[in-house]
């Protein structure tokens, strides 16, 4: 071998090392980025299970319906009272699903999704604000779309507060609250002769509580302020924190007091146990 030969092999050599180093340092970055990727999904992983086990025991869901296109006017109230009771709700351990001005469908599918979240365990809360209907002894949540022009449509497209109460019970949740702002005197009421005012009785059975922002068959109208007098009143005896029960009845007392016994609104109430608003008392 001369000495030209000799460099070449040398050089060969040295080229193959380096490329030999290269290729290691880029299979050892890869590997490190593969083991932190896995690290960050099992740390993902982990956030999503724990956080869906530690708010599964209380569940919300809060609607708020303002655009109706049959009313003369929207009810401005309903959609500050959904956002601003889903954030009282969030700061005391709720999950919450809210929806605003929502259609059949979006109802429909927003009970769909608490249905599948509810365990035995689950505190659920149900709250909408909107127009309201009774038919056929049951009252039922208005979408914005519904178009309403017989009984029979109430049935047709309203979703029935009854019924959600019904799935709440099927899935075994603990207990079962539920908030409705719907006495309203709405733009429907003339268009059929069986026509009802207010909303009808809910029953509140098997560990149910339940509030009402007026008497059964009654209408009140709205106020000025930003919000309805009923989540006005809720919402300040909410942040006390006191049991589910107390914060209902004093938001009643207050109310009645307040107009002089014109609105009076209805607890219903079969807790068979505590239920707090906040950390304490689960």
């Amino acid at each position: 071998m001369n000495v030209k030969q000799l460099d070449l092999s040398r050089r060969t050599i040295a080229v193959a090392a380096a490329l030999i180093g290269t290729v290691s340092l880029v299979i050892g970055a890869h590997a490190a980025l593969n083991m932190r990727a896995i690290d960050a999904a099992k740390a993902v992983s982990t956030d999503q299970i724990t956080g869906s086990i530690g708010q599964s025991s209380r569940l919300a869901l809060v609607i708020g319906n303002g655009h109706y296109p049959d009313a003369s006017a929207p009810l401005t109230q309903s959609i500050n009272d959904a956002r601003a009771l889903s954030s009282s709700l969030r700061k005391n351990g709720f999950d919450v699903d809210m929806v605003e001005d929502a259609t059949r469908d979006d109802m429909v599918r927003a009970v769909s999704r608490l249905k599948s979240r509810i365990k035995p365990d689950s505190v659920v809360m149900l709250f909408f604000g909107g127009y309201g209907v009774q038919a056929g002894r049951e009252s039922y949540m208005l979408p914005v779309d519904a178009v309403i022009w017989k009984e029979s449509d109430v049935r047709r497209q309203g979703v029935s507060i009854d019924g959600v109460l019904d799935m709440m019970k099927e899935q075994g949740a603990k207990a079962k609250l539920v908030v409705v702002d719907a006495s309203r005197r709405n733009p429907y009421e003339r268009r059929f002769r069986s026509y009802s005012h207010g909303l009808a009785p809910i029953s509140a059975s098997d560990n149910a509580l339940i509030l009402s922002s007026a008497s059964p068959g009654k209408v009140v109208d709205d106020g000025k302020g930003d919000h309805s007098v009923l989540v006005s009143e809720f919402l300040s005896n909410l942040n006390a924190k006191g049991s589910a029960e107390s914060v209902f009845n004093k938001t009643r007392l207050a109310i009645s007091r307040a107009s002089e016994g014109d609105q009076v609104p209805t607890v219903s109430s079969s807790l068979l146990e505590d239920v707090h608003f906040g950390e304490a008392g689960g």
